[in-house]
């Protein structure tokens, strides 16, 4: 017993904190509302759950199978593939196959099947899938999850019940993460907390980690703390940035930039979405603001694409320093 506790206090808190059951889900009132309707008049369709990572589509259906089956039960009813697993053809018409064709004897009900990221499933593989869904209907369900619908053929689609995954707002996010807060006995700032909330972006998953990750690294949890934890520009260093760009020469910019990046490992693709965010609150006329916002996108594209770093960061001098040109420094300040 001691052991199991042990071994429960080193899982990462993703997963200790996993909700269980559907009352323990934070976000998506409607969709839980509905499949928990679908499970109580035994109606269960063909699921499609789709959406942004960490938005809680495996918990969603983790939870549902639980309340469907019983412990002993899960292991025989439930198949769960992730990507991971090999999914191409042959684990379509091998596995999934077997498992959808053999019925239990002793058990009434239908088998579950889950294909987690199913977006990574090939074209031959997701359309051998079309027969198996509709011939073993009586015996199995499936539930397909993937982050990118388009990915998914149109005949999975049809033959499934779809459900959008948004990412989660802040005010959804907060009650878990203090619950986590309270249980773990982490001491958080209530900028660190706002920090989280801004990087996570919807994610649920990605505020544990980073949570986890600061509190191991520094203990507490303020906001310079979970910034310097990921890597991320602190606000301090954004706001220096944008006054270099606008009014040191080029090459004191381009030395002082080129530093701050050496000294803290940042990587330019972040320092430019805070300074478009930064640029915003500046009162640029339209026509240069729309200008400088084009070639910063520009540069992000080209950045993505795998161009040098150092090169793209001459050009989001120039960028800045052609509205200069333009601009008496007076209107930008």
């Amino acid at each position: 017993m001691v052991k199991k506790v042990q071994q429960r206090s080193n899982l990462p808190w993703v997963e200790k904190y996993r909700p269980s059951t559907l009352d323990d889900l934070v976000s998506h009132e409607d969709i839980i509302k509905t499949v928990s309707k679908f499970i109580k008049e035994d109606q269960v369709p063909h699921l499609l759950f789709y959406g942004p990572p960490g938005t809680g589509k495996t918990s969603t259906i983790l939870a549902c199978a639980k309340q469907l089956y019983t412990p002993s039960q899960f292991s025989s009813m439930v198949l769960e593939l992730n990507a991971s697993d090999d999914r191409g053809i042959g684990i379509v018409r091998g596995q999934i196959l077997t498992f959808a064709s053999t019925r239990t004897i002793f058990k009434s009900g239908f088998k579950l099947i889950i294909l987690d990221e199913a977006d990574a499933m090939t074209m031959d593989a997701q359309n051998a899938l079309r027969r198996i869904i509709e011939k073993y209907t009586e015996n199995i369900r499936f539930c397909i999850i993937c982050n990118y619908l388009s990915k998914i053929i149109p005949a999975l689609q049809s033959r499934c019940t779809r459900f959008r995954f948004g990412p989660l707002s802040p005010d959804q996010i907060l009650p878990r993460l203090n619950y986590v807060v309270d249980e773990e006995k982490v001491t958080v700032t209530e900028d660190g907390k706002k920090a989280l909330l801004t990087l996570a972006n919807g994610d649920m998953r990605k505020v544990l980690n980073v949570l986890q990750s600061t509190w191991l690294a520094y203990k507490n949890v303020t906001e310079d703390n979970v910034y310097t934890c990921v890597g991320h520009p602190l606000r301090a260093d954004i706001e220096n940035i944008v006054k270099w760009l606008l009014t040191e020469d080029f090459k004191t910019t381009y030395q002082n930039i080129k530093e701050l990046k050496l000294l803290k490992g940042l990587a330019l693709h972040d320092i430019i979405t805070e300074v478009h965010k930064y640029v915003h609150r500046i009162e640029f006329p339209y026509n240069l603001l729309i200008d400088l916002l084009d070639k910063l996108a520009e540069i992000e594209h080209r950045l993505c694409s795998g161009a040098n770093e150092y090169i793209q960061l001459t050009a989001t001098i120039a960028a800045f320093q052609y509205v200069r040109d333009i601009t008496p420094v007076e209107e930008t300040s």
